[in-house]
């Protein structure tokens, strides 16, 4: 649960009160499940109810129907919860129905090797960019990010780019969610809202960077792409620790690099 401030948000129509077949226990039981980030491995109910906000009593219900049904494993020693066998079928069947990964993965391991850099393929859910492909760098960076990953929209190069390119329509609902949701995230996003096309009925790819605004001590690029084929938005990024990646050699080298791989891999998808 993000911490509320002075951005604090208005009272904001909810997609239950605009929508009258929206079952609100359903979206519930997706939240609980959304609350398992990569590399968590237990979730105990106080942990998910701070998360979800939601009542504990609430959330003890959602779990008990969540385990019975498979989505999560009871771990009686520790009195917490971790994800089950049935949302690993969904995240595989999910997965494999993506062949923008093979497409993407060569390309991806050519930039990252003439960036010396990590490479990651995402697309948004809620207020994160989540990894769907990931290349990690050649140089020796200790790093734990993997596919699954989540990073924050607004703070990362590669959740940038993905609010630089979506139509405003949609932006437009991102931004309502992050006020409800993720106030600090959204200040953060109102404050770049200007670089922004203005006027924007389809996706359109602007490069976008992060020198330190997600953590202090990482660099990164990102560009915006549609695959199309009902596939959603996605971005391609391109970083490290500033150490070994200089905000100079992402924009002088790997940005060419990074604007040839996301245009062969468009041609790509178009002959495919």
């Amino acid at each position: 649960m993000h911490r509320m401030s002075e951005f604090q948000a208005p009272d904001l129509p909810t997609p239950a009160a605009l929508d009258r077949n929206y079952v609100t226990a359903l979206a519930r039981g997706l939240e609980v499940l959304s609350c398992f980030r990569s590399g968590e491995r237990l979730l105990g109910n106080q942990d998910i109810a701070r998360r979800c906000q939601l009542p504990k009593s609430t959330v003890s219900r959602l779990t008990h129907t969540l385990t019975l049904l498979g989505y999560l494993i009871h771990v009686p020693q520790e009195g917490k919860y971790r994800l089950g066998t049935a949302t690993l079928a969904l995240g595989s069947s999910m997965l494999s129905g993506l062949d923008i990964r093979k497409l993407a993965r060569p390309l991806m391991h050519r930039l990252a090797d003439l960036a010396q850099a990590e490479v990651a393929l995402a697309t948004r859910d809620r207020h994160s960019m989540v990894y769907i492909e990931h290349c990690p760098s050649p140089q020796p960076i200790d790093s734990n990010l993997d596919i699954g990953t989540r990073l924050p929209l607004a703070t990362t190069a590669i959740g940038r780019a993905w609010l630089a390119a979506c139509t405003v329509s949609e932006r437009a609902q991102v931004l309502d969610y992050l006020h409800r949701h993720a106030p600090e995230q959204w200040a953060v996003a109102h404050s770049l809202e200007s670089q922004w096309p203005a006027h924007q009925e389809r996706p359109q790819a602007q490069l976008t960077t992060s020198f330190g605004d997600w953590l202090p001590q990482v660099n990164a690029i990102a560009l915006a792409f549609s695959p199309g084929r009902g596939l959603p938005l996605m971005a391609i990024s391109c970083g490290g620790p500033s150490r070994l990646v200089s905000s100079d050699m992402l924009l002088q080298r790997a940005r060419p690099e990074l604007e040839r791989m996301v245009r062969r891999l468009q041609q790509a998808i178009y002959q495919a």
